[in-house]
């Protein structure tokens, strides 16, 4: 890395958790932070006391909410912030960020409205990157990497070039990437998987068994493979860490904040009443939106995220919305 930095953009668990990790390897880091005061919280306190208490910051890593200085001779600038104000934290950071550093998108959601996917808002906003954008996505449990349990995921873009730089920066003996030329498929992979968590986390809600819930993985994977094949995604791509991986650490761990959404829907919590009450953002809610806003567009059924939109955003009695799914006509698997 010689003397360029690393930047970390977004100070919730996750950006904390990658700046960590990236520190641990003694690379320069510094983490932006909103706030003066949140920043000098930061630097006083050497963790993040809000979002992952106990992780330790290294030497390494410095806290400032000065973005030219977080963003000074930086080589890799991670944005890691959630889907809805990913725009204009890369807004943000455009006249600050060198025309040579590669920009890491960690967020997994596309914007509503736009339906964009997080690559593609940075391709919009920072055109002089178009080939150093790189995505991360793939079973990224947070609080599990934060504990150094042992887990992999994918790096993904255009320039390979700039995949293996990220893969070679940010891999360590505990967190292993491989490299991918994927992005639609590796982004929807991440994106969608979150809306199927939520049908997921109210299969257990409601108690409903493992086939029930093997049911939503398997029919909830078959969607998100037809809409992300109908924007371009190689299918292979979903039966890796970025599609399967994913969907089964994210519907089946109870650090899932999507499933724990799904989970308090069945017991008859309303979404506004869920949402309120968490800390960080539950990406699979506003995802759904999108999700069907690309989905009508192209022509493409999706039953399972369709159900979940209904119950999120209509109130809809999500064991009718079960007994919809369970009662659709008669068809082929394969159709």
């Amino acid at each position: 890395m010689d003397e360029k930095r690393i930047a970390v953009i977004g100070t919730g668990s996750w950006g904390t958790t990658l700046a960590v990790l990236l520190a641990q390897k003694k690379l320069p880091v510094t983490l932006w932070a909103r706030t003066a005061e949140q920043a000098a919280r930061l630097q006083a306190e050497r963790e993040n006391r809000d979002f992952v208490p106990g992780l330790k910051f290294p030497a390494a890593l410095f806290a400032t909410a000065a973005l030219d200085r977080a963003l000074d001779h930086c080589a890799l600038a991670l944005i890691v912030v959630p889907a809805q104000t990913f725009r204009e934290n890369v807004r943000r950071v455009r006249e600050f960020i060198p025309r040579d550093a590669i920009v890491l998108s960690c967020s997994k959601g596309l914007e509503i409205n736009t339906t964009r996917r997080m690559s593609e808002v940075i391709e919009e906003e920072l055109p002089a990157h178009a080939e150093k954008i790189a995505v991360l996505s793939g079973p990224n449990l947070q609080r599990e990497i934060a504990d150094g349990q042992p887990a992999a995921s994918v790096i993904a873009a255009r320039n390979l070039d700039a995949a293996r730089f990220v893969q070679e920066t940010l891999m360590t003996p505990r967190f292993r990437l491989y490299t991918h030329d994927d992005l639609i498929g590796v982004e929807l992979g991440g994106a969608l998987k979150n809306i199927i968590a939520i049908a997921a986390g109210a299969v257990d809600g409601f108690g409903l068994g493992d086939n029930a819930k093997a049911t939503v993985l398997t029919r909830g994977l078959a969607e998100m493979t037809r809409l992300a094949v109908a924007q371009g995604a190689n299918p292979l791509t979903m039966a890796g860490l970025a599609g399967m991986g994913d969907l089964i650490a994210t519907c089946a761990s109870p650090h899932s904040r999507n499933h724990q959404v799904g989970m308090r829907l069945a017991r008859g919590e309303s979404t506004e009443t869920i949402r309120a009450s968490m800390k960080m953002v539950a990406e699979g809610v506003p995802t759904a939106k999108a999700a069907l806003q690309m989905a009508h567009h192209l022509g493409i059924e999706m039953p399972i995220t369709d159900q979940v939109y209904e119950v999120a955003y209509e109130n809809k009695n999500p064991r009718q919305a079960v007994m919809d799914l369970m009662t659709r006509a008669a068809r082929s698997e394969l159709d």
